[in-house]
């Protein structure tokens, strides 16, 4: 069976062409078939997903149909707990760590009836942007992105339909652009993070990754909603936000900004962003040329509180254990501890008044569109990259430069395909919307979908 997309198999199901056997058994043999060159999963769960597959299949038969999930191979990043699985966020200093509990998005997920088939890796308790034990699909000599990497290589290798990762400092919307799928960071609270490691608490985010846009709302409708049990939880109404793919974006305002995105950037991606910007003018949207507040801020605010914050957590751990932790974020996290209090505090106070500036930039603006990432994804290993105006920088400050605004902000921002270099890597558009307006950022994204093919491509391994 060819990979289908998340909702292409729910419609499947519920015709009754496909089962939710099929699904998972489709799934297993992908990942029997590739994952040992991939090293998408930290751990597998076969066993018990083909049992919830069958239970899935006579629910279904019986008319007992708990959503568009029901049935559904999903993944979770092993930052994610799951009652009696391991989760180890990739570190050997939680090796052996058995969940006691689910995560609420865990929770949510089963009670949809979605089959869970794995934990995937992330780079050690998502410190980084690489994601080390996993390789990219579309050529195995790179990077799936992090440090939601492995979710990333699981869609893109079709070894799960969707997959959830969690989000810094890009970490859903930096492996879905390197890989070639969706993936959307929600606006801050609004996906509860009970149950998930933590890196840097006012900064973390859960969000979906798959195929298209339609699957990415489909996840976020179940996995979103208040949890008293997260202090950052809050408790919007949740529209339904299938709702809002309409392929319509005749009068919708876009912004594309003027700086910042395009200090260094790789030739072939602007390129692919300037298309994407002309398709969706030439199906209806205005566009308005917007520069980006505060712009040589971003990266400073989003290290120096994420940085303070992952050290803070770490602090204990890493005086008793120091040498389980791999060496780059082990050096991150000594580092951090070198952040004074009120570098800390002016960090804080200035992302207060990013946010704000913010506000003034929709003012009048529906979304703002930008690349996802400045460059494809780098060779495995590679320390720096060139870019063509002779700049050159690490793979990490260059790919977090352009989605940290996301997460400084809180503002939802998804990354959907659009493009691929001349050497066959995927590139990525990113759309930031309004707090909580995620319903337009799927609208505008499915719009530029369902106008290209880019979503229906996967790697050549895959279907071979």
């Amino acid at each position: 069976m060819d990979p289908l997309t998340l909702t292409q198999a729910s419609a499947r199901i519920a015709s009754g062409e496909v089962s939710p056997v099929e699904l998972v058994e489709a799934a297993v043999a992908r990942i029997e078939q590739h994952d040992g060159q991939i090293g998408a999963f930290s751990a597998l769960t076969v066993d018990s997903a083909q049992a919830e597959a069958h239970r899935a299949a006579e629910q279904i038969a019986r008319g007992e149909v708990l959503s568009p999930l029901h049935g559904i191979p999903i993944a979770v990043k092993t930052l994610i707990d799951r009652a009696g699985v391991e989760s180890t966020s990739s570190s050997a200093v939680r090796q052996g760590r058995i969940a006691d509990t689910d995560a609420t998005v865990v929770s949510r997920l089963e009670d949809a009836g979605a089959i869970l088939i794995g934990q995937t890796h992330t780079h050690e308790f998502a410190y980084g942007v690489l994601t080390p034990t996993t390789r990219n699909p579309w050529n195995a000599d790179y990077v799936p992105g992090g440090s939601s990497g492995g979710s990333g290589a699981a869609v893109a290798a079709g070894m799960a339909l969707g997959a959830i990762g969690t989000d810094t400092g890009g970490s859903v919307r930096i492996p879905s652009s390197v890989c070639g799928i969706t993936g959307i960071k929600p606006t801050f609270g609004l996906v509860p993070r009970t149950g998930v490691m933590q890196l840097s608490p006012s900064l973390d985010h859960v969000g979906p990754m798959a195929r298209t846009v339609s699957d990415n709302a489909l996840l976020l409708q179940q996995i979103a909603g208040y949890d008293r049990r997260d202090t950052a939880s809050t408790d919007p109404r949740i529209p339904d936000y299938r709702s809002a793919l309409t392929g319509d974006v005749d009068e919708t305002v876009i912004g594309v900004p003027s700086n910042f995105f395009f200090d260094h950037i790789d030739a072939e991606v602007e390129s692919s962003f300037r298309d994407a910007i002309d398709l969706l003018e030439q199906a209806g949207a205005r566009v308005r040329e917007v520069e980006i507040p505060y712009a040589d801020q971003y990266v400073g605010v989003e290290f120096a509180i994420l940085a303070s914050e992952a050290s803070e957590i770490h602090r204990d751990a890493i005086r008793r254990v120091p040498e389980l932790y791999t060496e780059d974020v082990r050096q991150l996290l000594e580092a951090g501890e070198f952040i004074l209090a009120t570098d800390y505090i002016k960090a804080l106070k200035a992302r207060t008044m990013i946010r704000d500036a913010w506000q003034d930039v929709f003012d009048g603006l529906d979304v703002v569109i930008a690349p996802t990432l400045p460059m494809p994804a780098v060779r495995a290993g590679q320390m720096e990259y060139r870019f063509a105006d002779g700049t050159v920088d690490s793979p990490i400050n260059a790919y977090v430069r352009a989605s940290a605004p996301g997460n400084v902000t809180g503002l939802p921002a998804m990354s959907v395909p659009c493009g691929f270099s001349t050497t066959g890597l995927p590139i990525g558009m990113q759309i930031f919307g309004r707090p909580f307006d995620e319903p337009t950022v799927f609208r505008v994204g499915h719009a530029y979908e369902a106008r290209t093919d880019f979503t229906q491509r996967v790697p050549d391994a895959i279907t071979a």
